[in-house]
């Protein structure tokens, strides 16, 4: 994978910087997010770490429909707010606990281009796809500790029977021939366990 940010007629550079200006919330780096510091900054593949990790891994999809994303989301991708999107959540699992909530968005323009096969993913992760196209572009990560007032911390928190005050999350956009999805990765407590 592309780590760094390239053309395509400019639109990503585009996005990227619109995304720096968006992302209001979201910081450049986690402050303050020990134990969690080592997941959330490393630029690899989430999948293949934990994959690494966890002999037991595997992918639970618990929501796959077309819907809104949530505003700054839409605004991100440079789409209208009243633009539906295919959303899917799903739950990835090490030593049969969930370890981190992943909600990515992707355009239906993204899903009819060069990544249409990512909306019949099923279980399996959305991150081994993307990082085994070396012409993937990524932008950096943004970060955001998620309270009880954010709709994605919402969602990561029905999967836990001892919802904590928060939960980190980071995200960033993934782009191939100018199709984009957004992903977002909330990092559950069992994760850090070590």
């Amino acid at each position: 994978m592309n780590i760094s940010l390239s053309l395509c007629d400019n639109a990503f550079v585009k996005i990227y910087n619109h995304h720096s200006k968006v992302r209001s919330r979201w910081l450049k780096k986690p402050i303050n997010s020990q134990p969690l510091r080592t997941w959330l900054v490393n630029e690899s593949s989430l999948t293949a770490r934990l994959q690494a990790r966890y002999s037991d891994f595997y992918v639970r999809p618990t929501l796959q429909q077309n819907a809104r994303p949530i505003f700054d989301e839409s605004v991100l991708l440079k789409e209208k707010t009243s633009q539906v999107a295919n959303i899917r959540e799903v739950l990835l699992f090490g030593q049969q606990q969930a370890v981190v909530f992943a909600h990515s968005v992707l355009p239906k323009n993204s899903l009819r281009g060069p990544w249409f096969l990512l909306g019949k993913l099923g279980n399996r992760p959305l991150g081994a796809a993307l990082f085994k196209n070396q012409r993937v572009e990524r932008t950096p990560l943004s970060y955001k500790k998620l309270t009880s007032n954010h709709a994605l911390y919402r969602k990561a928190v029905r999967h836990l029977n001892e919802p904590p005050a928060c939960l980190w999350a980071r995200r960033s956009m993934f782009s191939l021939r100018c199709a984009h999805i957004l992903v977002t990765e909330v990092f559950l407590p069992a994760i850090s366990d070590e």
